[in-house]
Formats: structure tokens, sequence, C-alpha cells
């Protein structure tokens, strides 16, 4: 989830909640390309390293969230794979302060000033130091109990076939209470005291618990619970046998090989681009970040990626709550791919998004 909103001293993010199998696939990132990212926590950003290419920016204009990206690349430099996931929090650990002595010389003074201030949150593992977070710990600890037992949720988070999922869900998990407290705990007013910022919010008409409890059942439903890493840290508060790209054993390796690719920049989207060269990016890792933006805002930032694009460049974003996709002016520059997109969509396992959005630079855009 993009971070591209006021306040730079808060970890709003301290996980990347957007399937990055998904953005790989869509960005269709070539061996020696380059490629721009929305920091956020850092997940995503390290995950495109994977596909091998020559650069890879980072940008945020809140710098507790590049302190989480400097902190996970200082991870990776110093740790082996286990430790590795124990820091983040994916797996248990008493020894996680030890660990941050042993990272800490790799990290900026600014970065090591922050998280020296906030060694809480590395003891109770990184993944878990965010605003977003800690509304999941409140609903895992303190609402979802009073619904189900732990026996239920680890009942949900097994192995099982589609038709034992849908007779699981509807016989035994969507009941009225379930329906009444998903209601309260995610309505806009709720989460934007405990969850998000208020100003992501402010695109948003209608309901919003009534359309992420629609996806939480097509999650829970219609894809595999049990292989789900979001889905396993909301109800448990660590990973299971499933990871996010950035986080699988064959995958460690090949990003700390490929640290030295990659730059951050504490400055909006449009401050970056601004200064940007036309045909800089052949990928775009953009988050949600227009979501939060008016809709003619969004159309000019759009057009600095295109402008900062090569022909053939793949931008993809999501949609939470407020739809944001290519206007029909544009259409000359930017060609959708809808049909990507739906199909990736389908398989989306971080699952409050309410749309996938993936477009190319046409060769016409300069």
């Amino acid at each position: 989830m993009s971070t591209h909103m006021p306040g730079t001293h808060e970890i709003r993010y301290a996980q990347c909640w957007e399937d990055a199998d998904i953005l790989l696939e869509a960005l269709n990132i070539k061996p020696g390309a380059h490629c721009f990212s929305i920091a956020s926590a850092g997940d995503n950003t390290l995950a495109l390293l994977t596909q091998n290419p020559a650069r890879v920016v980072a940008v945020d204009r809140n710098r507790a969230q590049l302190f989480c990206l400097q902190l996970r690349v200082a991870a990776y430099r110093s740790f082996e794979y286990s430790e590795l996931l124990q820091f983040i929090g994916s797996r248990p650990s008493r020894t996680r302060a030890t660990l941050y002595r042993r990272c800490r010389s790799e990290l900026s003074p600014d970065a090591r000033q922050f998280w020296d201030a906030r060694l809480h949150m590395i003891e109770n593992g990184i993944g878990s130091a965010g605003k977003f977070e800690r509304y999941f710990q409140i609903f895992r600890r303190h609402v979802l109990p009073f619904v189900h037992p732990r026996s239920r949720i680890r009942q949900l988070l097994r192995d099982g076939s589609p038709r034992q999922r849908r007779d699981f869900y509807h016989q035994k998990w969507n009941s009225w209470r379930w329906r009444l407290i998903f209601h309260l705990f995610f309505s806009r007013v709720v989460m934007s005291r405990l969850g998000r910022d208020r100003s992501a919010f402010s695109q948003v008409r209608g309901s919003v618990a009534g359309r992420i409890l629609r996806r939480v059942e097509y999650a829970l439903v219609e894809l595999d619970a049990a292989k789900n890493p979001y889905l396993h840290w909301i109800l448990a508060g660590c990973h299971g046998t499933s990871l996010p790209v950035a986080l699988r054993e064959e995958n460690f390796e090949i990003i700390r090989s490929r640290l030295d690719r990659l730059e951050w920049h504490c400055a909006s989207l449009g401050e970056y681009l601004h200064d940007t060269q036309p045909r800089s990016f052949h990928a775009f890792n953009l988050s949600d970040v227009f979501e939060y933006m008016p809709e003619n805002d969004y159309h000019r930032h759009l057009k600095m990626c295109v402008r900062a694009g090569a022909p053939g460049a793949r931008l993809a974003y999501w949609n939470m709550l407020a739809p944001r996709r290519r206007p029909g002016a544009m259409q000359d520059v930017l060609e959708s791919h809808d049909e990507l997109a739906r199909k990736l969509f389908a398989r989306d396992q971080a699952f409050f998004y309410s749309d996938f959005v993936v477009e190319e630079v046409r060769e016409a855009a300069l």
C-alpha cells in the first residue's frame, strides 16, 4: 500500500500488502530493465530485484517508510535466511534485538537513530511495526475471538478443496456475528482512526466494509487460505509455510547479490518524476498511490509516468476503494491490458483491493 500522504515519521505500513506474484507477472520485467517503485515497506521493491533489472528506484515521501526499506536491506546483507524470517516476524524469535545490533552499522545515521528509538518494534518483529499491522493485531487479539475460536481459525488455514472451503465458509465462518463485527471494525470511521490515514478515504464513496467483505469471501472461498501469506499474518500474526516473494528462500541470495542496484529517494511521485528524463523506466510499481488523489491529479501524474516510461514500459497499480484507470483521452499513448489484469486479479491473495490495473506506454507517447 502506498504511503504517499501527509506524515513523515510514522510507519504506516510495515509490510507491502500487495501480491508481488501478480505484480511481477504484470510488469514483465526484462533483464537490464530500469524499474520505478513506490517504496512502502520495501518488500515489493526488493521483489523486483528477482527479475534481474539493472536498476530499481524506490520513492516515498514518508521517511519512516524508507527507514523500513533500509532496515530490510541491512538485514539481507547481515543475516542468514532463517534469521531474516525471524527478524521480520515471519517466524518466532527471542533474539531480534541481538540481530538488530548485528545489522545496525549498515544503516544511515538517520535510520539508525530512528530504529534505536524503536527497539520495542524490533523485538516484536519489524513486520508488525506499522499502524496498519497494529490495526490487524487489535482485530486478531480483541475482536476475532468474540466471533471464532482458535480451533476454527486453524481449520480455516488448513488445506481444502474448493468445495470444502465453500462449505466451511457458509456453514461455519459466515455467521451473523462475523458480518456484524466485520462491518463495525472495517467501517470508514474505525479504519480511519486505527488503520489507515483519514485522507485515504477522501476519494471514496459508498460502503467501505461491504466492499472489503465481498473480497474477503472471495479469498476464503475461491483462493486457498492455507497458501495465503497475507491472510495467515492477519489471523495468526506471522507467516505460514507460504511466504511473499521477497521472503522466499529461493530468492534470498538473488536479492542479496543485487542490493547494489537499488536506490531510494524521499520524494512524492510527482516530485521525483518531474526531474526524470523521458524514457527512463521500463516498469512502474505504483502501489495504490492514485487512490489518494483527486481524479484530475491522477490524470496529471499518469501523464508524468508516461513521459518517464520507455515505449513498452508497463505500469501496475491497485484500486482499493476509489476507481482509477486510464482515461479515454490517453488511449493513444497508454494501452490498457484489461484481460491480463483480470486474470491476475483473480489470483490476487492480498484481497483488500477492488481492482488491479495493468497499462503499457505506447510508442506514440513521445
